[in-house]
């Protein structure tokens, strides 16, 4: 059941969904182009090139990490306090939620990628690091189905 809102929310609804949106997008561009940087760390022999991308690696993570907070954040703030997803033929937004989930997983698994390619220790190949890329692609078009179709 929805709760009255105010009008000043009301108001509000369109810039918390699209700076939602925004902060979601920015979210993924690190999360499609960290494993790319894998991709080339993993076939990488220069010492000097490997010490840039795992560079360029770490600051992109870093800030991709702070962009999925106001993501997830504005998120959760629609989905609370405007009751969008909620209720009877609302599973879309459960699968959504499970979606969002792994791909916090996911972007943790950067990092411990990341540690290790800095520790030396990739035991893991460019075309391991390839597939590994298309995850991300794969859930955004999901969700992106769910979230407008609204299927179930």
């Amino acid at each position: 059941m929805q709760h009255e809102i105010s009008p000043l929310m009301s108001t509000l609804f369109p810039y918390i969904k699209a700076f939602h949106i925004l902060f979601v997008a920015s979210w993924f561009a690190g999360l499609f182009y960290i494993p790319r940087i894998f991709v080339n760390l993993a076939e990488e022999t220069n010492p000097a090139a490997t010490e840039r991308l795992i560079g360029m690696a770490q600051r992109l993570y870093r800030f991709s990490g702070i962009l999925m907070i106001p993501a997830i954040v504005l998120g959760m703030i629609l989905w609370i306090y405007y009751g969008i997803g909620r209720g009877p033929g609302s599973g879309w937004m459960h699968a959504k939620l499970a979606l969002i989930v792994f791909l916090i997983g996911y972007h943790h698994s950067l990092a411990i990628i990341l540690t290790k390619f800095k520790e030396g220790r990739n035991q893991r190949s460019h075309v391991w690091y390839r597939w590994f890329n298309e995850i991300p692609v794969v859930v955004f078009a999901i969700i992106a189905i769910l979230v407008v179709g609204k299927f179930f």
